[in-house]
């Protein structure tokens, strides 16, 4: 058992964590804090739920107190970026708690809130601004805050910015971060992207791993149906969706685009369904999260970077319509199902040419999918 005493953090930190409950530290809080204390750049690779706001936040917390410098009114000593509105209230909540006894300020940037009352609260200068980044960039034209005091840049969820089309906007504000900062990319998945976005922003990285669970969820009953192509894949998706009325079903493809096309096809002979992906706006997404949750629609067509932050109990069956690129979103996609002790299924479609994919899922969770 690895306590934060352990970690090097100091006791001011210990005791705020002692009073929220936090006794022991998670895989990646144990692997992460000590190398960020130290300042080196990490690429931190661990899944939604495993301890990450305070695997960055709690050594860069004990860092900011260190140099105990004010920020200039309009400027920032830290910067976390994040894709969405709902990740980013999240991070800001918990960086919030571990700051209660401190005078660090920690405030964030989201679309679709007030610009006007976001550019008043920069004003006065923060320790730690936690924002999306299209939002940031708005107020960094309106010259409402500027980056140059910045020393750390945290990426989180990296994966799901470049899945929203973020990659240009992240490009841009990492230049406008001053070059001897410390960097923290964090993210789910590993795809080739993210190699390259390290390499462009990261200096010498160390890498910790949580191995994900690459065994999914015990109450997940697993099948795979091979079909000859794209064609046949709706036709079993339609016949499974009517045996199954009274099912919550989570659909993933692809693409945005993939998705979209499946949701109308789907809308179109008769099954309530609706869609989230990247070029969807929040609000969109949300009003689309709220309709399943309530049971308003059955069948919820998604990308990967819906999957993040779909936590409904009531989902009874995941649908690989197209079998993901990165073995571990497999297991990501289907731990959406069987949440809290119950039961769920979990049905993929494979064509000829996603066998390999399938290949690498079965190798991943060490098991044959019947």
């Amino acid at each position: 058992m690895t306590t934060f005493h352990d970690l090097g953090l100091s006791k001011t930190i210990v005791d705020t964590l002692t009073a929220l409950g936090f006794e022991k530290a998670t895989p990646i809080q144990a692997k992460a804090i000590p190398l960020v204390l130290e300042g080196s750049d990490l690429i931190g690779l661990a899944q939604t739920g495993t301890g990450k706001t305070a695997a960055f936040g709690l050594p860069m917390i004990e860092k900011l107190l260190a140099d105990a410098r004010r920020p200039d009114p309009r400027n920032i000593r830290a910067l976390v970026l994040a894709p969405t509105r709902e990740l980013v209230n999240q991070i800001a909540e918990n960086l919030r708690d571990f700051v209660k006894k401190t005078p660090l300020r920690v405030v964030t940037v989201v679309g679709g809130a007030s610009i006007n009352k976001q550019s008043e609260m920069l004003s006065r200068g923060t320790d730690i601004l936690v924002a999306t980044p299209g939002r940031l960039l708005d107020l960094v034209a309106r010259k409402s805050v500027t980056l140059t005091q910045a020393r750390y840049l945290v990426l989180d969820e990296a994966d799901q910015m470049l899945d929203l089309g973020f990659i240009h906007d992240l490009r841009k504000i990492s230049k406008m971060v001053p070059k001897n900062r410390q960097t923290l990319l964090f993210s789910a998945t590993m795809p080739k992207l993210i190699g390259e976005l390290a390499g462009e922003y990261l200096v010498n990285p160390k890498k910790v791993e949580v191995t994900p669970p690459g065994k999914a969820a015990d109450k997940v009953e697993q099948y795979v149906h091979h079909v000859p192509g794209k064609d046949q894949k709706a036709q079993i998706l339609r016949k499974t969706l009517t045996d199954n009325p009274d099912g919550l079903s989570l659909v993933f493809s692809r693409t945005k685009h993939g998705a979209e096309k499946l949701m109308k096809h789907l809308d179109h002979i008769g099954f309530k369904a609706a869609s989230i992906h990247g070029n969807k706006s929040q609000g969109q997404r949300e009003r689309a999260l709220k309709a399943f949750r309530d049971g308003e629609i059955r069948v919820l067509v998604a990308t990967d970077v819906a999957a993040r932050g779909i936590d409904i109990p009531g989902v009874t069956h995941v649908y690989n319509y197209d079998l993901p690129e990165v073995p571990d979103a497999y297991v990501h996609r289907i731990g959406r199902t069987a949440r809290n002790g119950r039961d769920g299924i979990a049905i993929a479609f494979c064509t000829p040419d996603e066998a390999h994919l399938l290949r690498d899922i079965e190798k991943l969770m060490g098991i044959q999918i019947t």
